[in-house]
């Protein structure tokens, strides 16, 4: 099943600042790591519909979801390419 068709959803916007938020909650010692995807959907959804308030639509509700979810992703796949150089 090919799936590439949801990285026209992904909002590079929303996508930066969840993984920052998300790196951030990493950081966080009292914010238990298995919440960090569902936060960042949350977020991402709310960072998107925030950002396209004249318009919402469900479209953008996905978008947000999506591009939250790639953030987690992202930062994995950061981490595991830093750990590897060392």
């Amino acid at each position: 099943m090919d799936i590439t068709f949801l990285l026209q959803y992904i909002n590079v916007i929303t996508l930066g600042i969840c993984l920052c938020l998300g790196y951030a909650f990493k950081n966080i010692k009292k914010f238990d790591n298995q919440y960090i995807p569902a936060a960042m959907l949350i977020l991402g959804t709310v960072i998107n519909v925030i950002a396209n308030i004249p318009s919402i639509n469900m479209t953008v509700v996905l978008s947000g979801m999506i591009s939250g979810l790639a953030s987690t992703g992202l930062y994995e796949a950061m981490r595991n390419l830093i750990e590897k150089g060392q």
